[in-house]
């Protein structure tokens, strides 16, 4: 995934806040971890603010979500 798309796919599901949105961000985060590596998603994390949008903690290893 490129990191175009997941900002865009990150910005739709920012328009809502529940469960099933913060799900597929983690889905997102998984996908760029595994393309582009865990700094990428930490760009993402402080880009979007997702700590505080989706209570997710940037350090951990979402290369494993959504296998």
């Amino acid at each position: 995934m490129q990191i175009a798309r997941a900002r865009e796919l990150i910005q739709e599901q920012m328009a809502f806040s529940s469960g099933y949105n913060r799900n597929a961000v983690r889905m997102i985060l998984g996908e760029v971890a595994r393309t582009h590596g865990q700094e990428a998603v930490r760009r993402l994390f402080r880009e979007f603010e997702l700590e505080a949008q989706f209570e997710l903690d940037p350090e951990q290893d979402y290369s494993r979500v959504g296998l």
